[in-house]
């Protein structure tokens, strides 16, 4: 810091000074009295500007230690200013190092997600590989290709998650329709493991984007059909009631341990199911979870290891009205 910079900044010291002058002056020219001299007016302004000086010059050096002191967050600042400036900038960076905490944590689940799906994706790939030096099988192939797309509709909504608030559409949307249609799709899977499918419910109609719904319980099916052993048997049924609706998907696999249970919509958590009978990238439920919270539903879970695993979607009574004016008029 220059000198006349800094003089820059004590110009309110000075203008004090020379007002107190003016007004010594004033005082000195009105008074009646002739006892005042011209050397006496010169002696006092010579006095006032030597203090001045060396206050000035006392204050310089204070801001230059202080300067020389920032660099270590025990200093003392010289003015109120100062001192709110110092803790804005220390809430700043606060402020700052949290985001980059989050920013790395957001780096790092992308990184382990692109690696983990990276190693799921190229099993599918290798199968199709061996089928293609032996006679293909229809259904292997298609079930090898559904899971691939699983794979790659994981990454796509996954990418999306940061931007979900530009791209839904909240309407009126038949939750049990949407099931069927997701159960058509796995139908070869359904038919190669011998697993019977039934529904217990005709229609449920709920407000929801009817894209992420679809990706949502297709999450939810493809892991019921994972940890389903052959001959087992899906159930999909619904519940209307004056607090909430749900969606019911329950399978008699080999079910989720108690200690697994409270953690399975974690980031990245397959537990002792996901090591030992499949693979998996633990990403699917996550999603669902994330998915469904943005749009105001949310899921839950029951199981008993080697008996069931129960995942319901639980969705809020209409509310919009419009959109119940938009059923009406379609009924």
């Amino acid at each position: 810091m220059t000198f006349l910079r800094y003089l820059s900044y004590e110009k309110p010291y000075i203008y004090v000074y020379l007002a107190g002058f003016l007004i010594s002056a004033a005082v000195f020219f009105t008074d009646s009295n002739d006892g005042w001299e011209w050397g006496t007016l010169l002696y006092g302004f010579l006095l006032s500007s030597i203090l001045l000086i060396g206050f000035l010059m006392f204050r310089y050096q204070q801001h230059l230690r202080v300067i020389r002191q920032m660099d270590s967050e025990d200093y003392e600042s010289l003015s109120l200013e100062g001192e709110v400036a110092k803790q804005y900038i220390e809430d700043q960076k606060t402020r700052h190092i949290r985001e980059m905490n989050l920013v790395g944590e957001r780096q790092n689940e992308h990184y382990d997600f692109i690696v983990s799906w990276f190693h799921e994706i190229k099993t599918p790939i290798a199968v199709l590989r061996l089928l293609q030096q032996t006679d293909m099988d229809a259904a292997s192939l298609g079930e090898e290709i559904t899971k691939i797309e699983n794979y790659v509709d994981q990454a796509l909504y996954y990418a999306k998650l940061d931007s979900f608030n530009q791209d839904y559409e909240i309407q009126v949307c038949d939750i049990i329709q949407i099931s069927k249609n997701i159960v058509k799709s796995h139908s070869k899977t359904f038919f190669s493991k011998k697993i019977s499918i039934h529904f217990q419910a005709e229609t449920l109609t709920v407000q929801s984007d009817a894209k992420w719904l679809h990706f949502i319980v297709n999450q939810i099916i493809t892991n019921s059909l994972k940890y389903t052993e052959s001959l087992g048997q899906i159930t999909i049924s619904a519940s209307d009631s004056q607090q909430e609706k749900q969606l019911i998907i329950q399978d008699n696999g080999i079910g989720i341990s108690q200690k697994d249970l409270p953690r399975i919509f974690n980031r990245g958590f397959t537990g002792e199911t996901g090591r030992i009978h499949a693979k998996s990238t633990g990403m699917g439920l996550y999603l669902a979870q994330q998915l469904s919270n943005k749009l105001g539903h949310y899921i839950t879970c029951k199981s008993a290891a080697g008996s069931y695993t129960r995942f319901i979607i639980h969705f809020p009574q209409d509310s919009d009205p419009y959109l119940l004016m938009q059923k009406t008029h379609d009924e």
